[in-house]
Parts: C-alpha cells; structure tokens; sequence
C-alpha cells in the first residue's frame, strides 16, 4: 500500500490536480488500491516529464556550441564541481528558450508589416482608381439611379393619353376607354416592376 494522492502530491511537492492529471495520462501508474507508490512514481514522473524536456535543452546546446568546443568543454566538466556542471547547462538551457521566445517576436513583428504593407498598397489601389475617374460616389450614384428610374415612371404614366386617341381611331375604338384601358395596363406593369428590389453591394 502506497501513498494517498494528497500524500504524494505533497511528497512532490505539486497540487493534487497535477498527480491526477499525471495518473490519467500514463504517465505515473497508481497501485490496485488507488494509492501511489512513491518510489516507482518519482521514477516514471521523471522519465515521462523530465527526460524529454532535458534532452530538448541539450540537442539545443548541442547545436550552439561547435565540435572542437564541445571535446573541451566535455574535458572541463569532468574536472568541475557537478553544481557547476547543472548551473552551466541551466544556464544554456535558459539562452535557448529565450532566443526561441525572440523569433515568435520576431515571426509576429513580420506578420504585422506584412499585413500593414497589404493594406497600404490596398488604398493606395483604391485611391488611383478614384484619380483615374473609374469609381463613383456612393450616394450620388445611388440618387443618380432613383431619379432616372422616376423619369422613366413618369414618362410611361403620361404615354396612354399621348398614344390612346391615335390607337383608338386606327383600331376603330372610342377614345376614353383606350386611354382607360391603356393606363390600368401601364399601371400594372409599373407595379410589377416595383416589386423588385435592386441590389446594390
């Protein structure tokens, strides 16, 4: 029988949301009963958390340092103190995370020029257009539109008295129920027309 999880937690030296967190990922293995054995949890704790992370921090001084350095630099930690060893790679270690920090500065810096660059030359397209006479206004356009659309209305509102006399005489037919009959047609045909509404985007 181990050590509760409140009781390794404790041992560890983390909160009791980490231990469950470790157990449910594989990578500590409680006891039958639920309880955790310390020694074999410290083992599988650092094998499966903290190997990977040291062995990132020295495949990265490894790349830092060149071969010839690295023979000497081997030659001199053995001669040293091992607290001198942990503080130099700790050290290293550190410069590494930091130098990975200042390229995702770096990365976001050149995504925010490059979409500065984009809108730039966007305006600048829009204000060359405008200069070469190939945009228009907005509102004006738009009150452009409604006035020739009410020109329009109102000029197939005054065609059956200018056409109905005429048609009458050549179709054999009193006047005024031409021009009524004409003007009820006209009528109706505005209304569908009416009924359909322009986009404009």
């Amino acid at each position: 029988m181990g050590l509760s999880i409140r009781a390794y937690a404790r041992h560890r030296g983390v909160t009791d949301t980490a231990v469950h967190k470790a157990i449910r990922s594989g990578r500590v293995t409680p006891e039958p009963d639920g309880t955790v054995d310390a020694a074999r949890a410290d083992l599988e704790w650092v094998r499966n958390t903290d190997s990977p992370k040291q062995g990132t921090k020295q495949r990265a001084t490894t790349v830092n340092i060149p071969h010839s350095d690295a023979q000497s630099s081997g030659a001199a930690s053995k001669a040293s103190d091992d607290s001198s060893g942990a503080g130099a790679s700790a050290g290293l270690g550190s410069s590494s995370s930091g130098g990975g920090g200042g390229s995702g500065g770096g990365t976001s810096l050149l995504q925010a020029r490059t979409v500065n660059e984009v809108v730039k030359a966007q305006t600048n397209k829009v204000r060359l257009a405008r200069l070469k006479g190939e945009l228009v206004d907005r509102p004006q356009a738009i009150a452009h539109v409604f006035k020739l659309a009410r020109s329009e209305r109102d000029a197939w509102l005054n065609w059956p008295a200018r056409v109905s006399a005429e048609m009458a005489v050549k179709l054999g037919l009193e006047p005024h129920p031409m021009h009524v009959a004409l003007e009820n047609a006209v009528r109706e045909h505005l209304q569908e027309l009416g009924d359909l509404r322009p986009r404009v985007d």
